[in-house]
């Protein structure tokens, strides 16, 4: 993957997000994109090694596309400035689809690399289901917390959109009660490209991602 190119053609991008100037550099994402799905389907063979559940991701599937749904949003721009990948076992990489724990990465405009694992902002139902099962699990769940190569390479869950307040039907003093009021269950770290692009991107991103199996393993479990 030459990810100098391609954080140049997300800069320019993000400079003239206009359906023309894309249609005049069409060429040019069709070429990163094909190196990107080839970057993708090696990390789905790579991490299989390790979690054979998503062996069958279907490489094509995982990948996001660059245009942008614009419907209910004010921002008319319509293309997204990164090139990302959500790796599943089910094989849908959307929340809302019931996709499940995932494995994703992204690229930006900024050179920017973010590497995650877990569930982002799941549907209300699937919410539950994994709060009720850091109760059921409470211990399974603390181990989880302490799990020295996950916090060394993520720093901890995510706390983005944390409620106030116990969520309803669960009382103050459930276990874990903090962690309860997370409304995402996932894991991330940023690496900035600008200066130094990783000898083997496939190799960095497989490391992040074995680092955050522990936590996709558990989420699996939530039923």
């Amino acid at each position: 993957m030459h990810v100098r190119d391609l954080t140049q053609f997300l800069a320019e991008l993000s400079e003239n997000n206009n359906r023309a100037w894309f249609v005049m550099n069409k060429p040019r994402y069709d070429i990163l994109r094909v190196e990107f799905l080839e970057l993708v389907t090696g990390l789905i063979a790579d991490i299989s090694k390790f979690d054979s559940a998503v062996a069958a991701c279907n490489p094509k599937k995982a990948l996001f596309r660059i245009n942008r749904d614009m419907r209910f949003s004010h921002d008319k721009s319509p293309y997204k400035t990164t090139f990302s990948a959500a790796i599943t076992a089910s094989g849908l990489k959307k929340p809302s689809q019931g996709g499940g724990p995932a494995y994703y990465f992204h690229i930006d405009a900024n050179a920017t690399l973010l590497v995650a694992g877990g569930e982002y902002m799941p549907p209300s139902d699937r919410l539950r289901a994994i709060r009720q099962h850091v109760i059921a699990d409470a211990t399974g769940f603390g181990k989880l917390l302490k799990n020295k190569k996950l916090n060394q390479a993520f720093g901890g869950l995510q706390e983005e959109g944390k409620l106030t307040r116990p969520p309803k039907g669960f009382e103050p003093d459930a276990p874990h009660i903090e962690y309860l009021k997370l409304k995402s269950f996932m894991v991330w770290k940023e690496t900035s490209l600008k200066k130094k692009i990783p000898a083997d991107l496939g190799k960095e991103l497989v490391a992040g991602f074995k680092d955050a199996y522990p936590l996709v393993r558990w989420l699996r479990q939530a039923k």
